[in-house]
C-alpha cells in the first residue's frame, strides 16, 4: 500500500512539473519552451508547438474543434534561420487542401491547391515577397488536363490568359493589363474553331471585331468608326 501510494505522488508531481513546462514566458516576456492553447471554455487543443524565445521553431499543429474532438486541419515547420514556414492545410479527412510557404499571414513562392477529395492538383501559383499573385497561375481539371493558364503581375492579371476544354482545345484567349482586358479577345467553339475576333483597349471594345461560322467571317465591325 505504501509503495503504491509513493508511484501515485510521483505521478501526480510530474503530471503537475509537465503542465507548469507548457505556456512559459522568458525574462524579457516573450514566449518560450512548449505552448499549448486550447478552444475558449474547453479543454480542446486549438494549436501546439515550440517557441525560442519569443520566435516559432520546428512544427505547429493547429486544430478545428470538432464535436469537442480536435482534429488536425494544419501545420506550419518554421525555419530556424528565417520567418518563413513549410504550411500544409488539411481537411477534417486528413487530405491535403494546399501547401506551401507563408511568411506571416502571407503566402509565397509556389501554392499547390488540391482537388476536393483527390490527391490531383487543382491549381499551381506563385506568389511575391508581398504576398500576392506574380508570374504564372494554371489550373487543372480533375483528369489532369490544364483548363487555365493566366499571367499574373502584383496581384492583378497582366499578359495573356488562356481557357481550354477538357480535351486541350484552345477556347478562349484575352489579354489583360492591370486586371482589364486590354488586347486581343479569341472565342473559340467546341472543336476548337474560332467563333469570335476581337480588341480591347483599358476594358472598352475598339478595333476591328469579327464573328465567325465555321471558320468562316460572317460579320465584321469597326467599332473605332463613327456613325
Amino acid at each position: 500500500m505504501k509503495r503504491l501510494s509513493i508511484v501515485l505522488v510521483v505521478l501526480f508531481t510530474n503530471c503537475i512539473l509537465f503542465a507548469q513546462d507548457l505556456n512559459q514566458f522568458d525574462a524579457n516576456g516573450q514566449r518560450h519552451g512548449e505552448w499549448k492553447k486550447t478552444f475558449k471554455n474547453t479543454k480542446v487543443t486549438r494549436y501546439q508547438g515550440q517557441f525560442d524565445h519569443g520566435k516559432e521553431i520546428g512544427t505547429f499543429n493547429f486544430y478545428k474543434n470538432i464535436d469537442g474532438k480536435a482534429v488536425l486541419t494544419a501545420t506550419k515547420v518554421f525555419n530556424a534561420d528565417n520567418d518563413v514556414a513549410q504550411v500544409t492545410f488539411l481537411s477534417s479527412n486528413k487530405r491535403k487542401i494546399s501547401e506551401g510557404k507563408m511568411r506571416g499571414r502571407n503566402h509565397i513562392g509556389k501554392w499547390v491547391i488540391y482537388h476536393n477529395k483527390s490527391d490531383q492538383v487543382m491549381t499551381e501559383e506563385l506568389y511575391n515577397d508581398k504576398g500576392k499573385l506574380e508570374g504564372l497561375r494554371q489550373v487543372y481539371y480533375l483528369s489532369g488536363q490544364v483548363a487555365e493558364k493566366a499571367l499574373y503581375r502584383d496581384g492583378l492579371l497582366h499578359g495573356e490568359a488562356n481557357w481550354f476544354a477538357e480535351n486541350g482545345k484552345l477556347i478562349k484567349v484575352i489579354t489583360y493589363k492591370n486586371d482589364k482586358f486590354d488586347g486581343v479577345y479569341k472565342a473559340y467553339n467546341k472543336q476548337g474553331v474560332i467563333a469570335t475576333e476581337g480588341h480591347y483597349r483599358d476594358d472598352v471594345k475598339c478595333c476591328i471585331w469579327k464573328r465567325y461560322k465555321n471558320g468562316a467571317v460572317v460579320e465584321e465591325k469597326d467599332l473605332d468608326k463613327k456613325g
